[in-house]
């Protein structure tokens, strides 16, 4: 088993349509299986998010990812040490090589 969810999702549309669709033609199989993984993602809810719709689940971390961060939620690394004034240079030491 390489992927738990990835192969519990392949079996439950092999179990829930492939093996139970006969398709005519390329076209016709893009839009039922467009349709069959629309019903998946917002009509039935999934053990695995506390039983809540995919599309449920994602709303509340799409809006938190959407907004901007305010200031203090920053991920920035704040200065350990206040800038120099303007105008005050402080040379490093040069060291010796060797």
């Amino acid at each position: 088993m390489q992927n738990g969810s990835v192969e519990s999702f392949n079996g439950r549309m092999r179990d829930e349509l492939l093996n139970e669709t006969m398709f005519r033609n390329l076209a016709h199989a893009r839009v039922v299986i467009a349709a069959w993984a629309a019903d998946d993602n917002t009509e039935r809810p999934h053990s695995a998010l506390g039983y809540e719709t995919p599309a449920d689940y994602a709303r509340p971390l799409t809006t938190a990812i959407a907004r901007p961060a305010a200031r203090d939620e920053s991920s920035a690394r704040r200065a350990t040490a206040q800038p120099a004034p303007i105008g005050v240079n402080n040379p490093r030491t040069p060291v010796a090589a060797g």
